[in-house]
């Protein structure tokens, strides 16, 4: 069984910086990438980053590039999102997905499997 667990997330003020955690369990050998979205009050669920497993390719959304960065540490089925250079608009819960399919990987209906999400909020 598969299983996704996020940790990380807060209160930052704009400027600052958060890392977000996502320790996973199960068959992980299987997956093609992992990714993080987030989902602001009444938006659809955006993408945010995603890390080939395998790999170690990195994608971006637009809203993120320069800012955020993707990692993932095989040995420890953990995948990290290192958020710098926050915005209000970053106010979100960021959910951490992996998928076992190749294909798009920034699209959320790529993804088999979800974490139950972590807040992150941005004060101005």
């Amino acid at each position: 069984q598969v299983q996704l667990v996020e940790s990380g997330g807060g209160l930052v003020q704009a400027g600052g910086s958060l890392r977000l955690s996502c320790a996973a369990s199960g068959r992980t050998f299987t997956w093609y990438a992992m990714g993080w979205f987030r989902q602001a009050p009444g938006k659809e669920r955006e993408f945010v980053a995603a890390v080939s497993w395998r790999f170690g390719s990195t994608y971006y959304g637009d809203s993120v590039k320069g800012r955020f960065t993707i990692s993932r540490d095989i040995a420890k089925n953990t995948v990290y999102l290192q958020m710098n250079s926050l915005k209000p608009e970053d106010t979100a819960v960021y959910y951490c997905a992996a998928t076992t399919k190749t294909g798009n990987v920034y699209s959320r209906y790529n993804y088999d499997y979800w974490g139950q999400g972590t807040q992150v909020t941005v004060s101005s």
